[in-house]
């Protein structure tokens, strides 16, 4: 894959986000209306359309695909390599986030309000905090909560399981050291 066709893969991703959360504003707006959604779920807080969709997605489709071709971009080959563990990264982020909306939609608040913080649970042993990860949970939810929710939410559970997970490995590796030195003394 080359660098001409990773930005060809960006620029069709995006087009392709934008016309979905087009139509589905379209859709939303001929119907019962476009929804807002308080945070919290608490009406006493401001309300946020889902028509902040429209510019929410497609930009931060573009900025973190960005971020991920040039992690992938390596100055010595002609020739880039996908990472599968991106996309795999970003189906189960999907998975995960429809899980949670589907639980919500459905009236089984319980189920998602466990999940929500079970992706610190997860972010033990994987990168969650990751681009891929985070385009792939906002993505899912914003058909159910729109996309600015779901941006926020983002943001908060990347920057607590980014701690979690270096801190957690951090202590690992002090460990480590620690064990090796002290069969390095005996």
């Amino acid at each position: 894959m080359t660098e001409q066709q990773l930005t060809k893969i960006k620029i069709y991703f995006t087009g392709t986000i934008t016309l979905i959360m087009l139509a589905l504003l379209m859709w939303q707006y001929f119907h019962n209306g476009v929804p807002s959604h308080h945070l919290l779920h608490n009406a006493d807080y401001p309300a946020i359309s889902n028509w902040w969709g429209l510019l929410v997605l497609p930009a931060l489709s573009w900025l973190l695909l960005e971020r991920v071709h040039k992690q992938t971009l390596t100055k010595s080959d002609q020739e880039i390599k996908y990472p599968t563990n991106r996309l795999v990264g970003f189906g189960l982020a999907l998975l995960y986030g429809a899980g949670m909306s589907i639980a919500f939609a459905t009236g089984n608040t319980e189920i998602s309000s466990v999940m929500f913080p079970g992706i610190l649970v997860i972010a033990l042993f994987f990168k969650v905090y990751r681009e891929e990860y985070i385009l792939g949970f906002i993505l899912s939810m914003s058909i159910v909560f729109g996309a600015v929710l779901p941006t926020i939410f983002a943001t908060i559970i990347a920057i607590g399981s980014a701690i979690v997970y270096h801190c957690v490995h951090f202590i690992i590796r002090q460990f480590k050291v620690f064990f090796k030195n002290t069969r390095a003394i005996n």
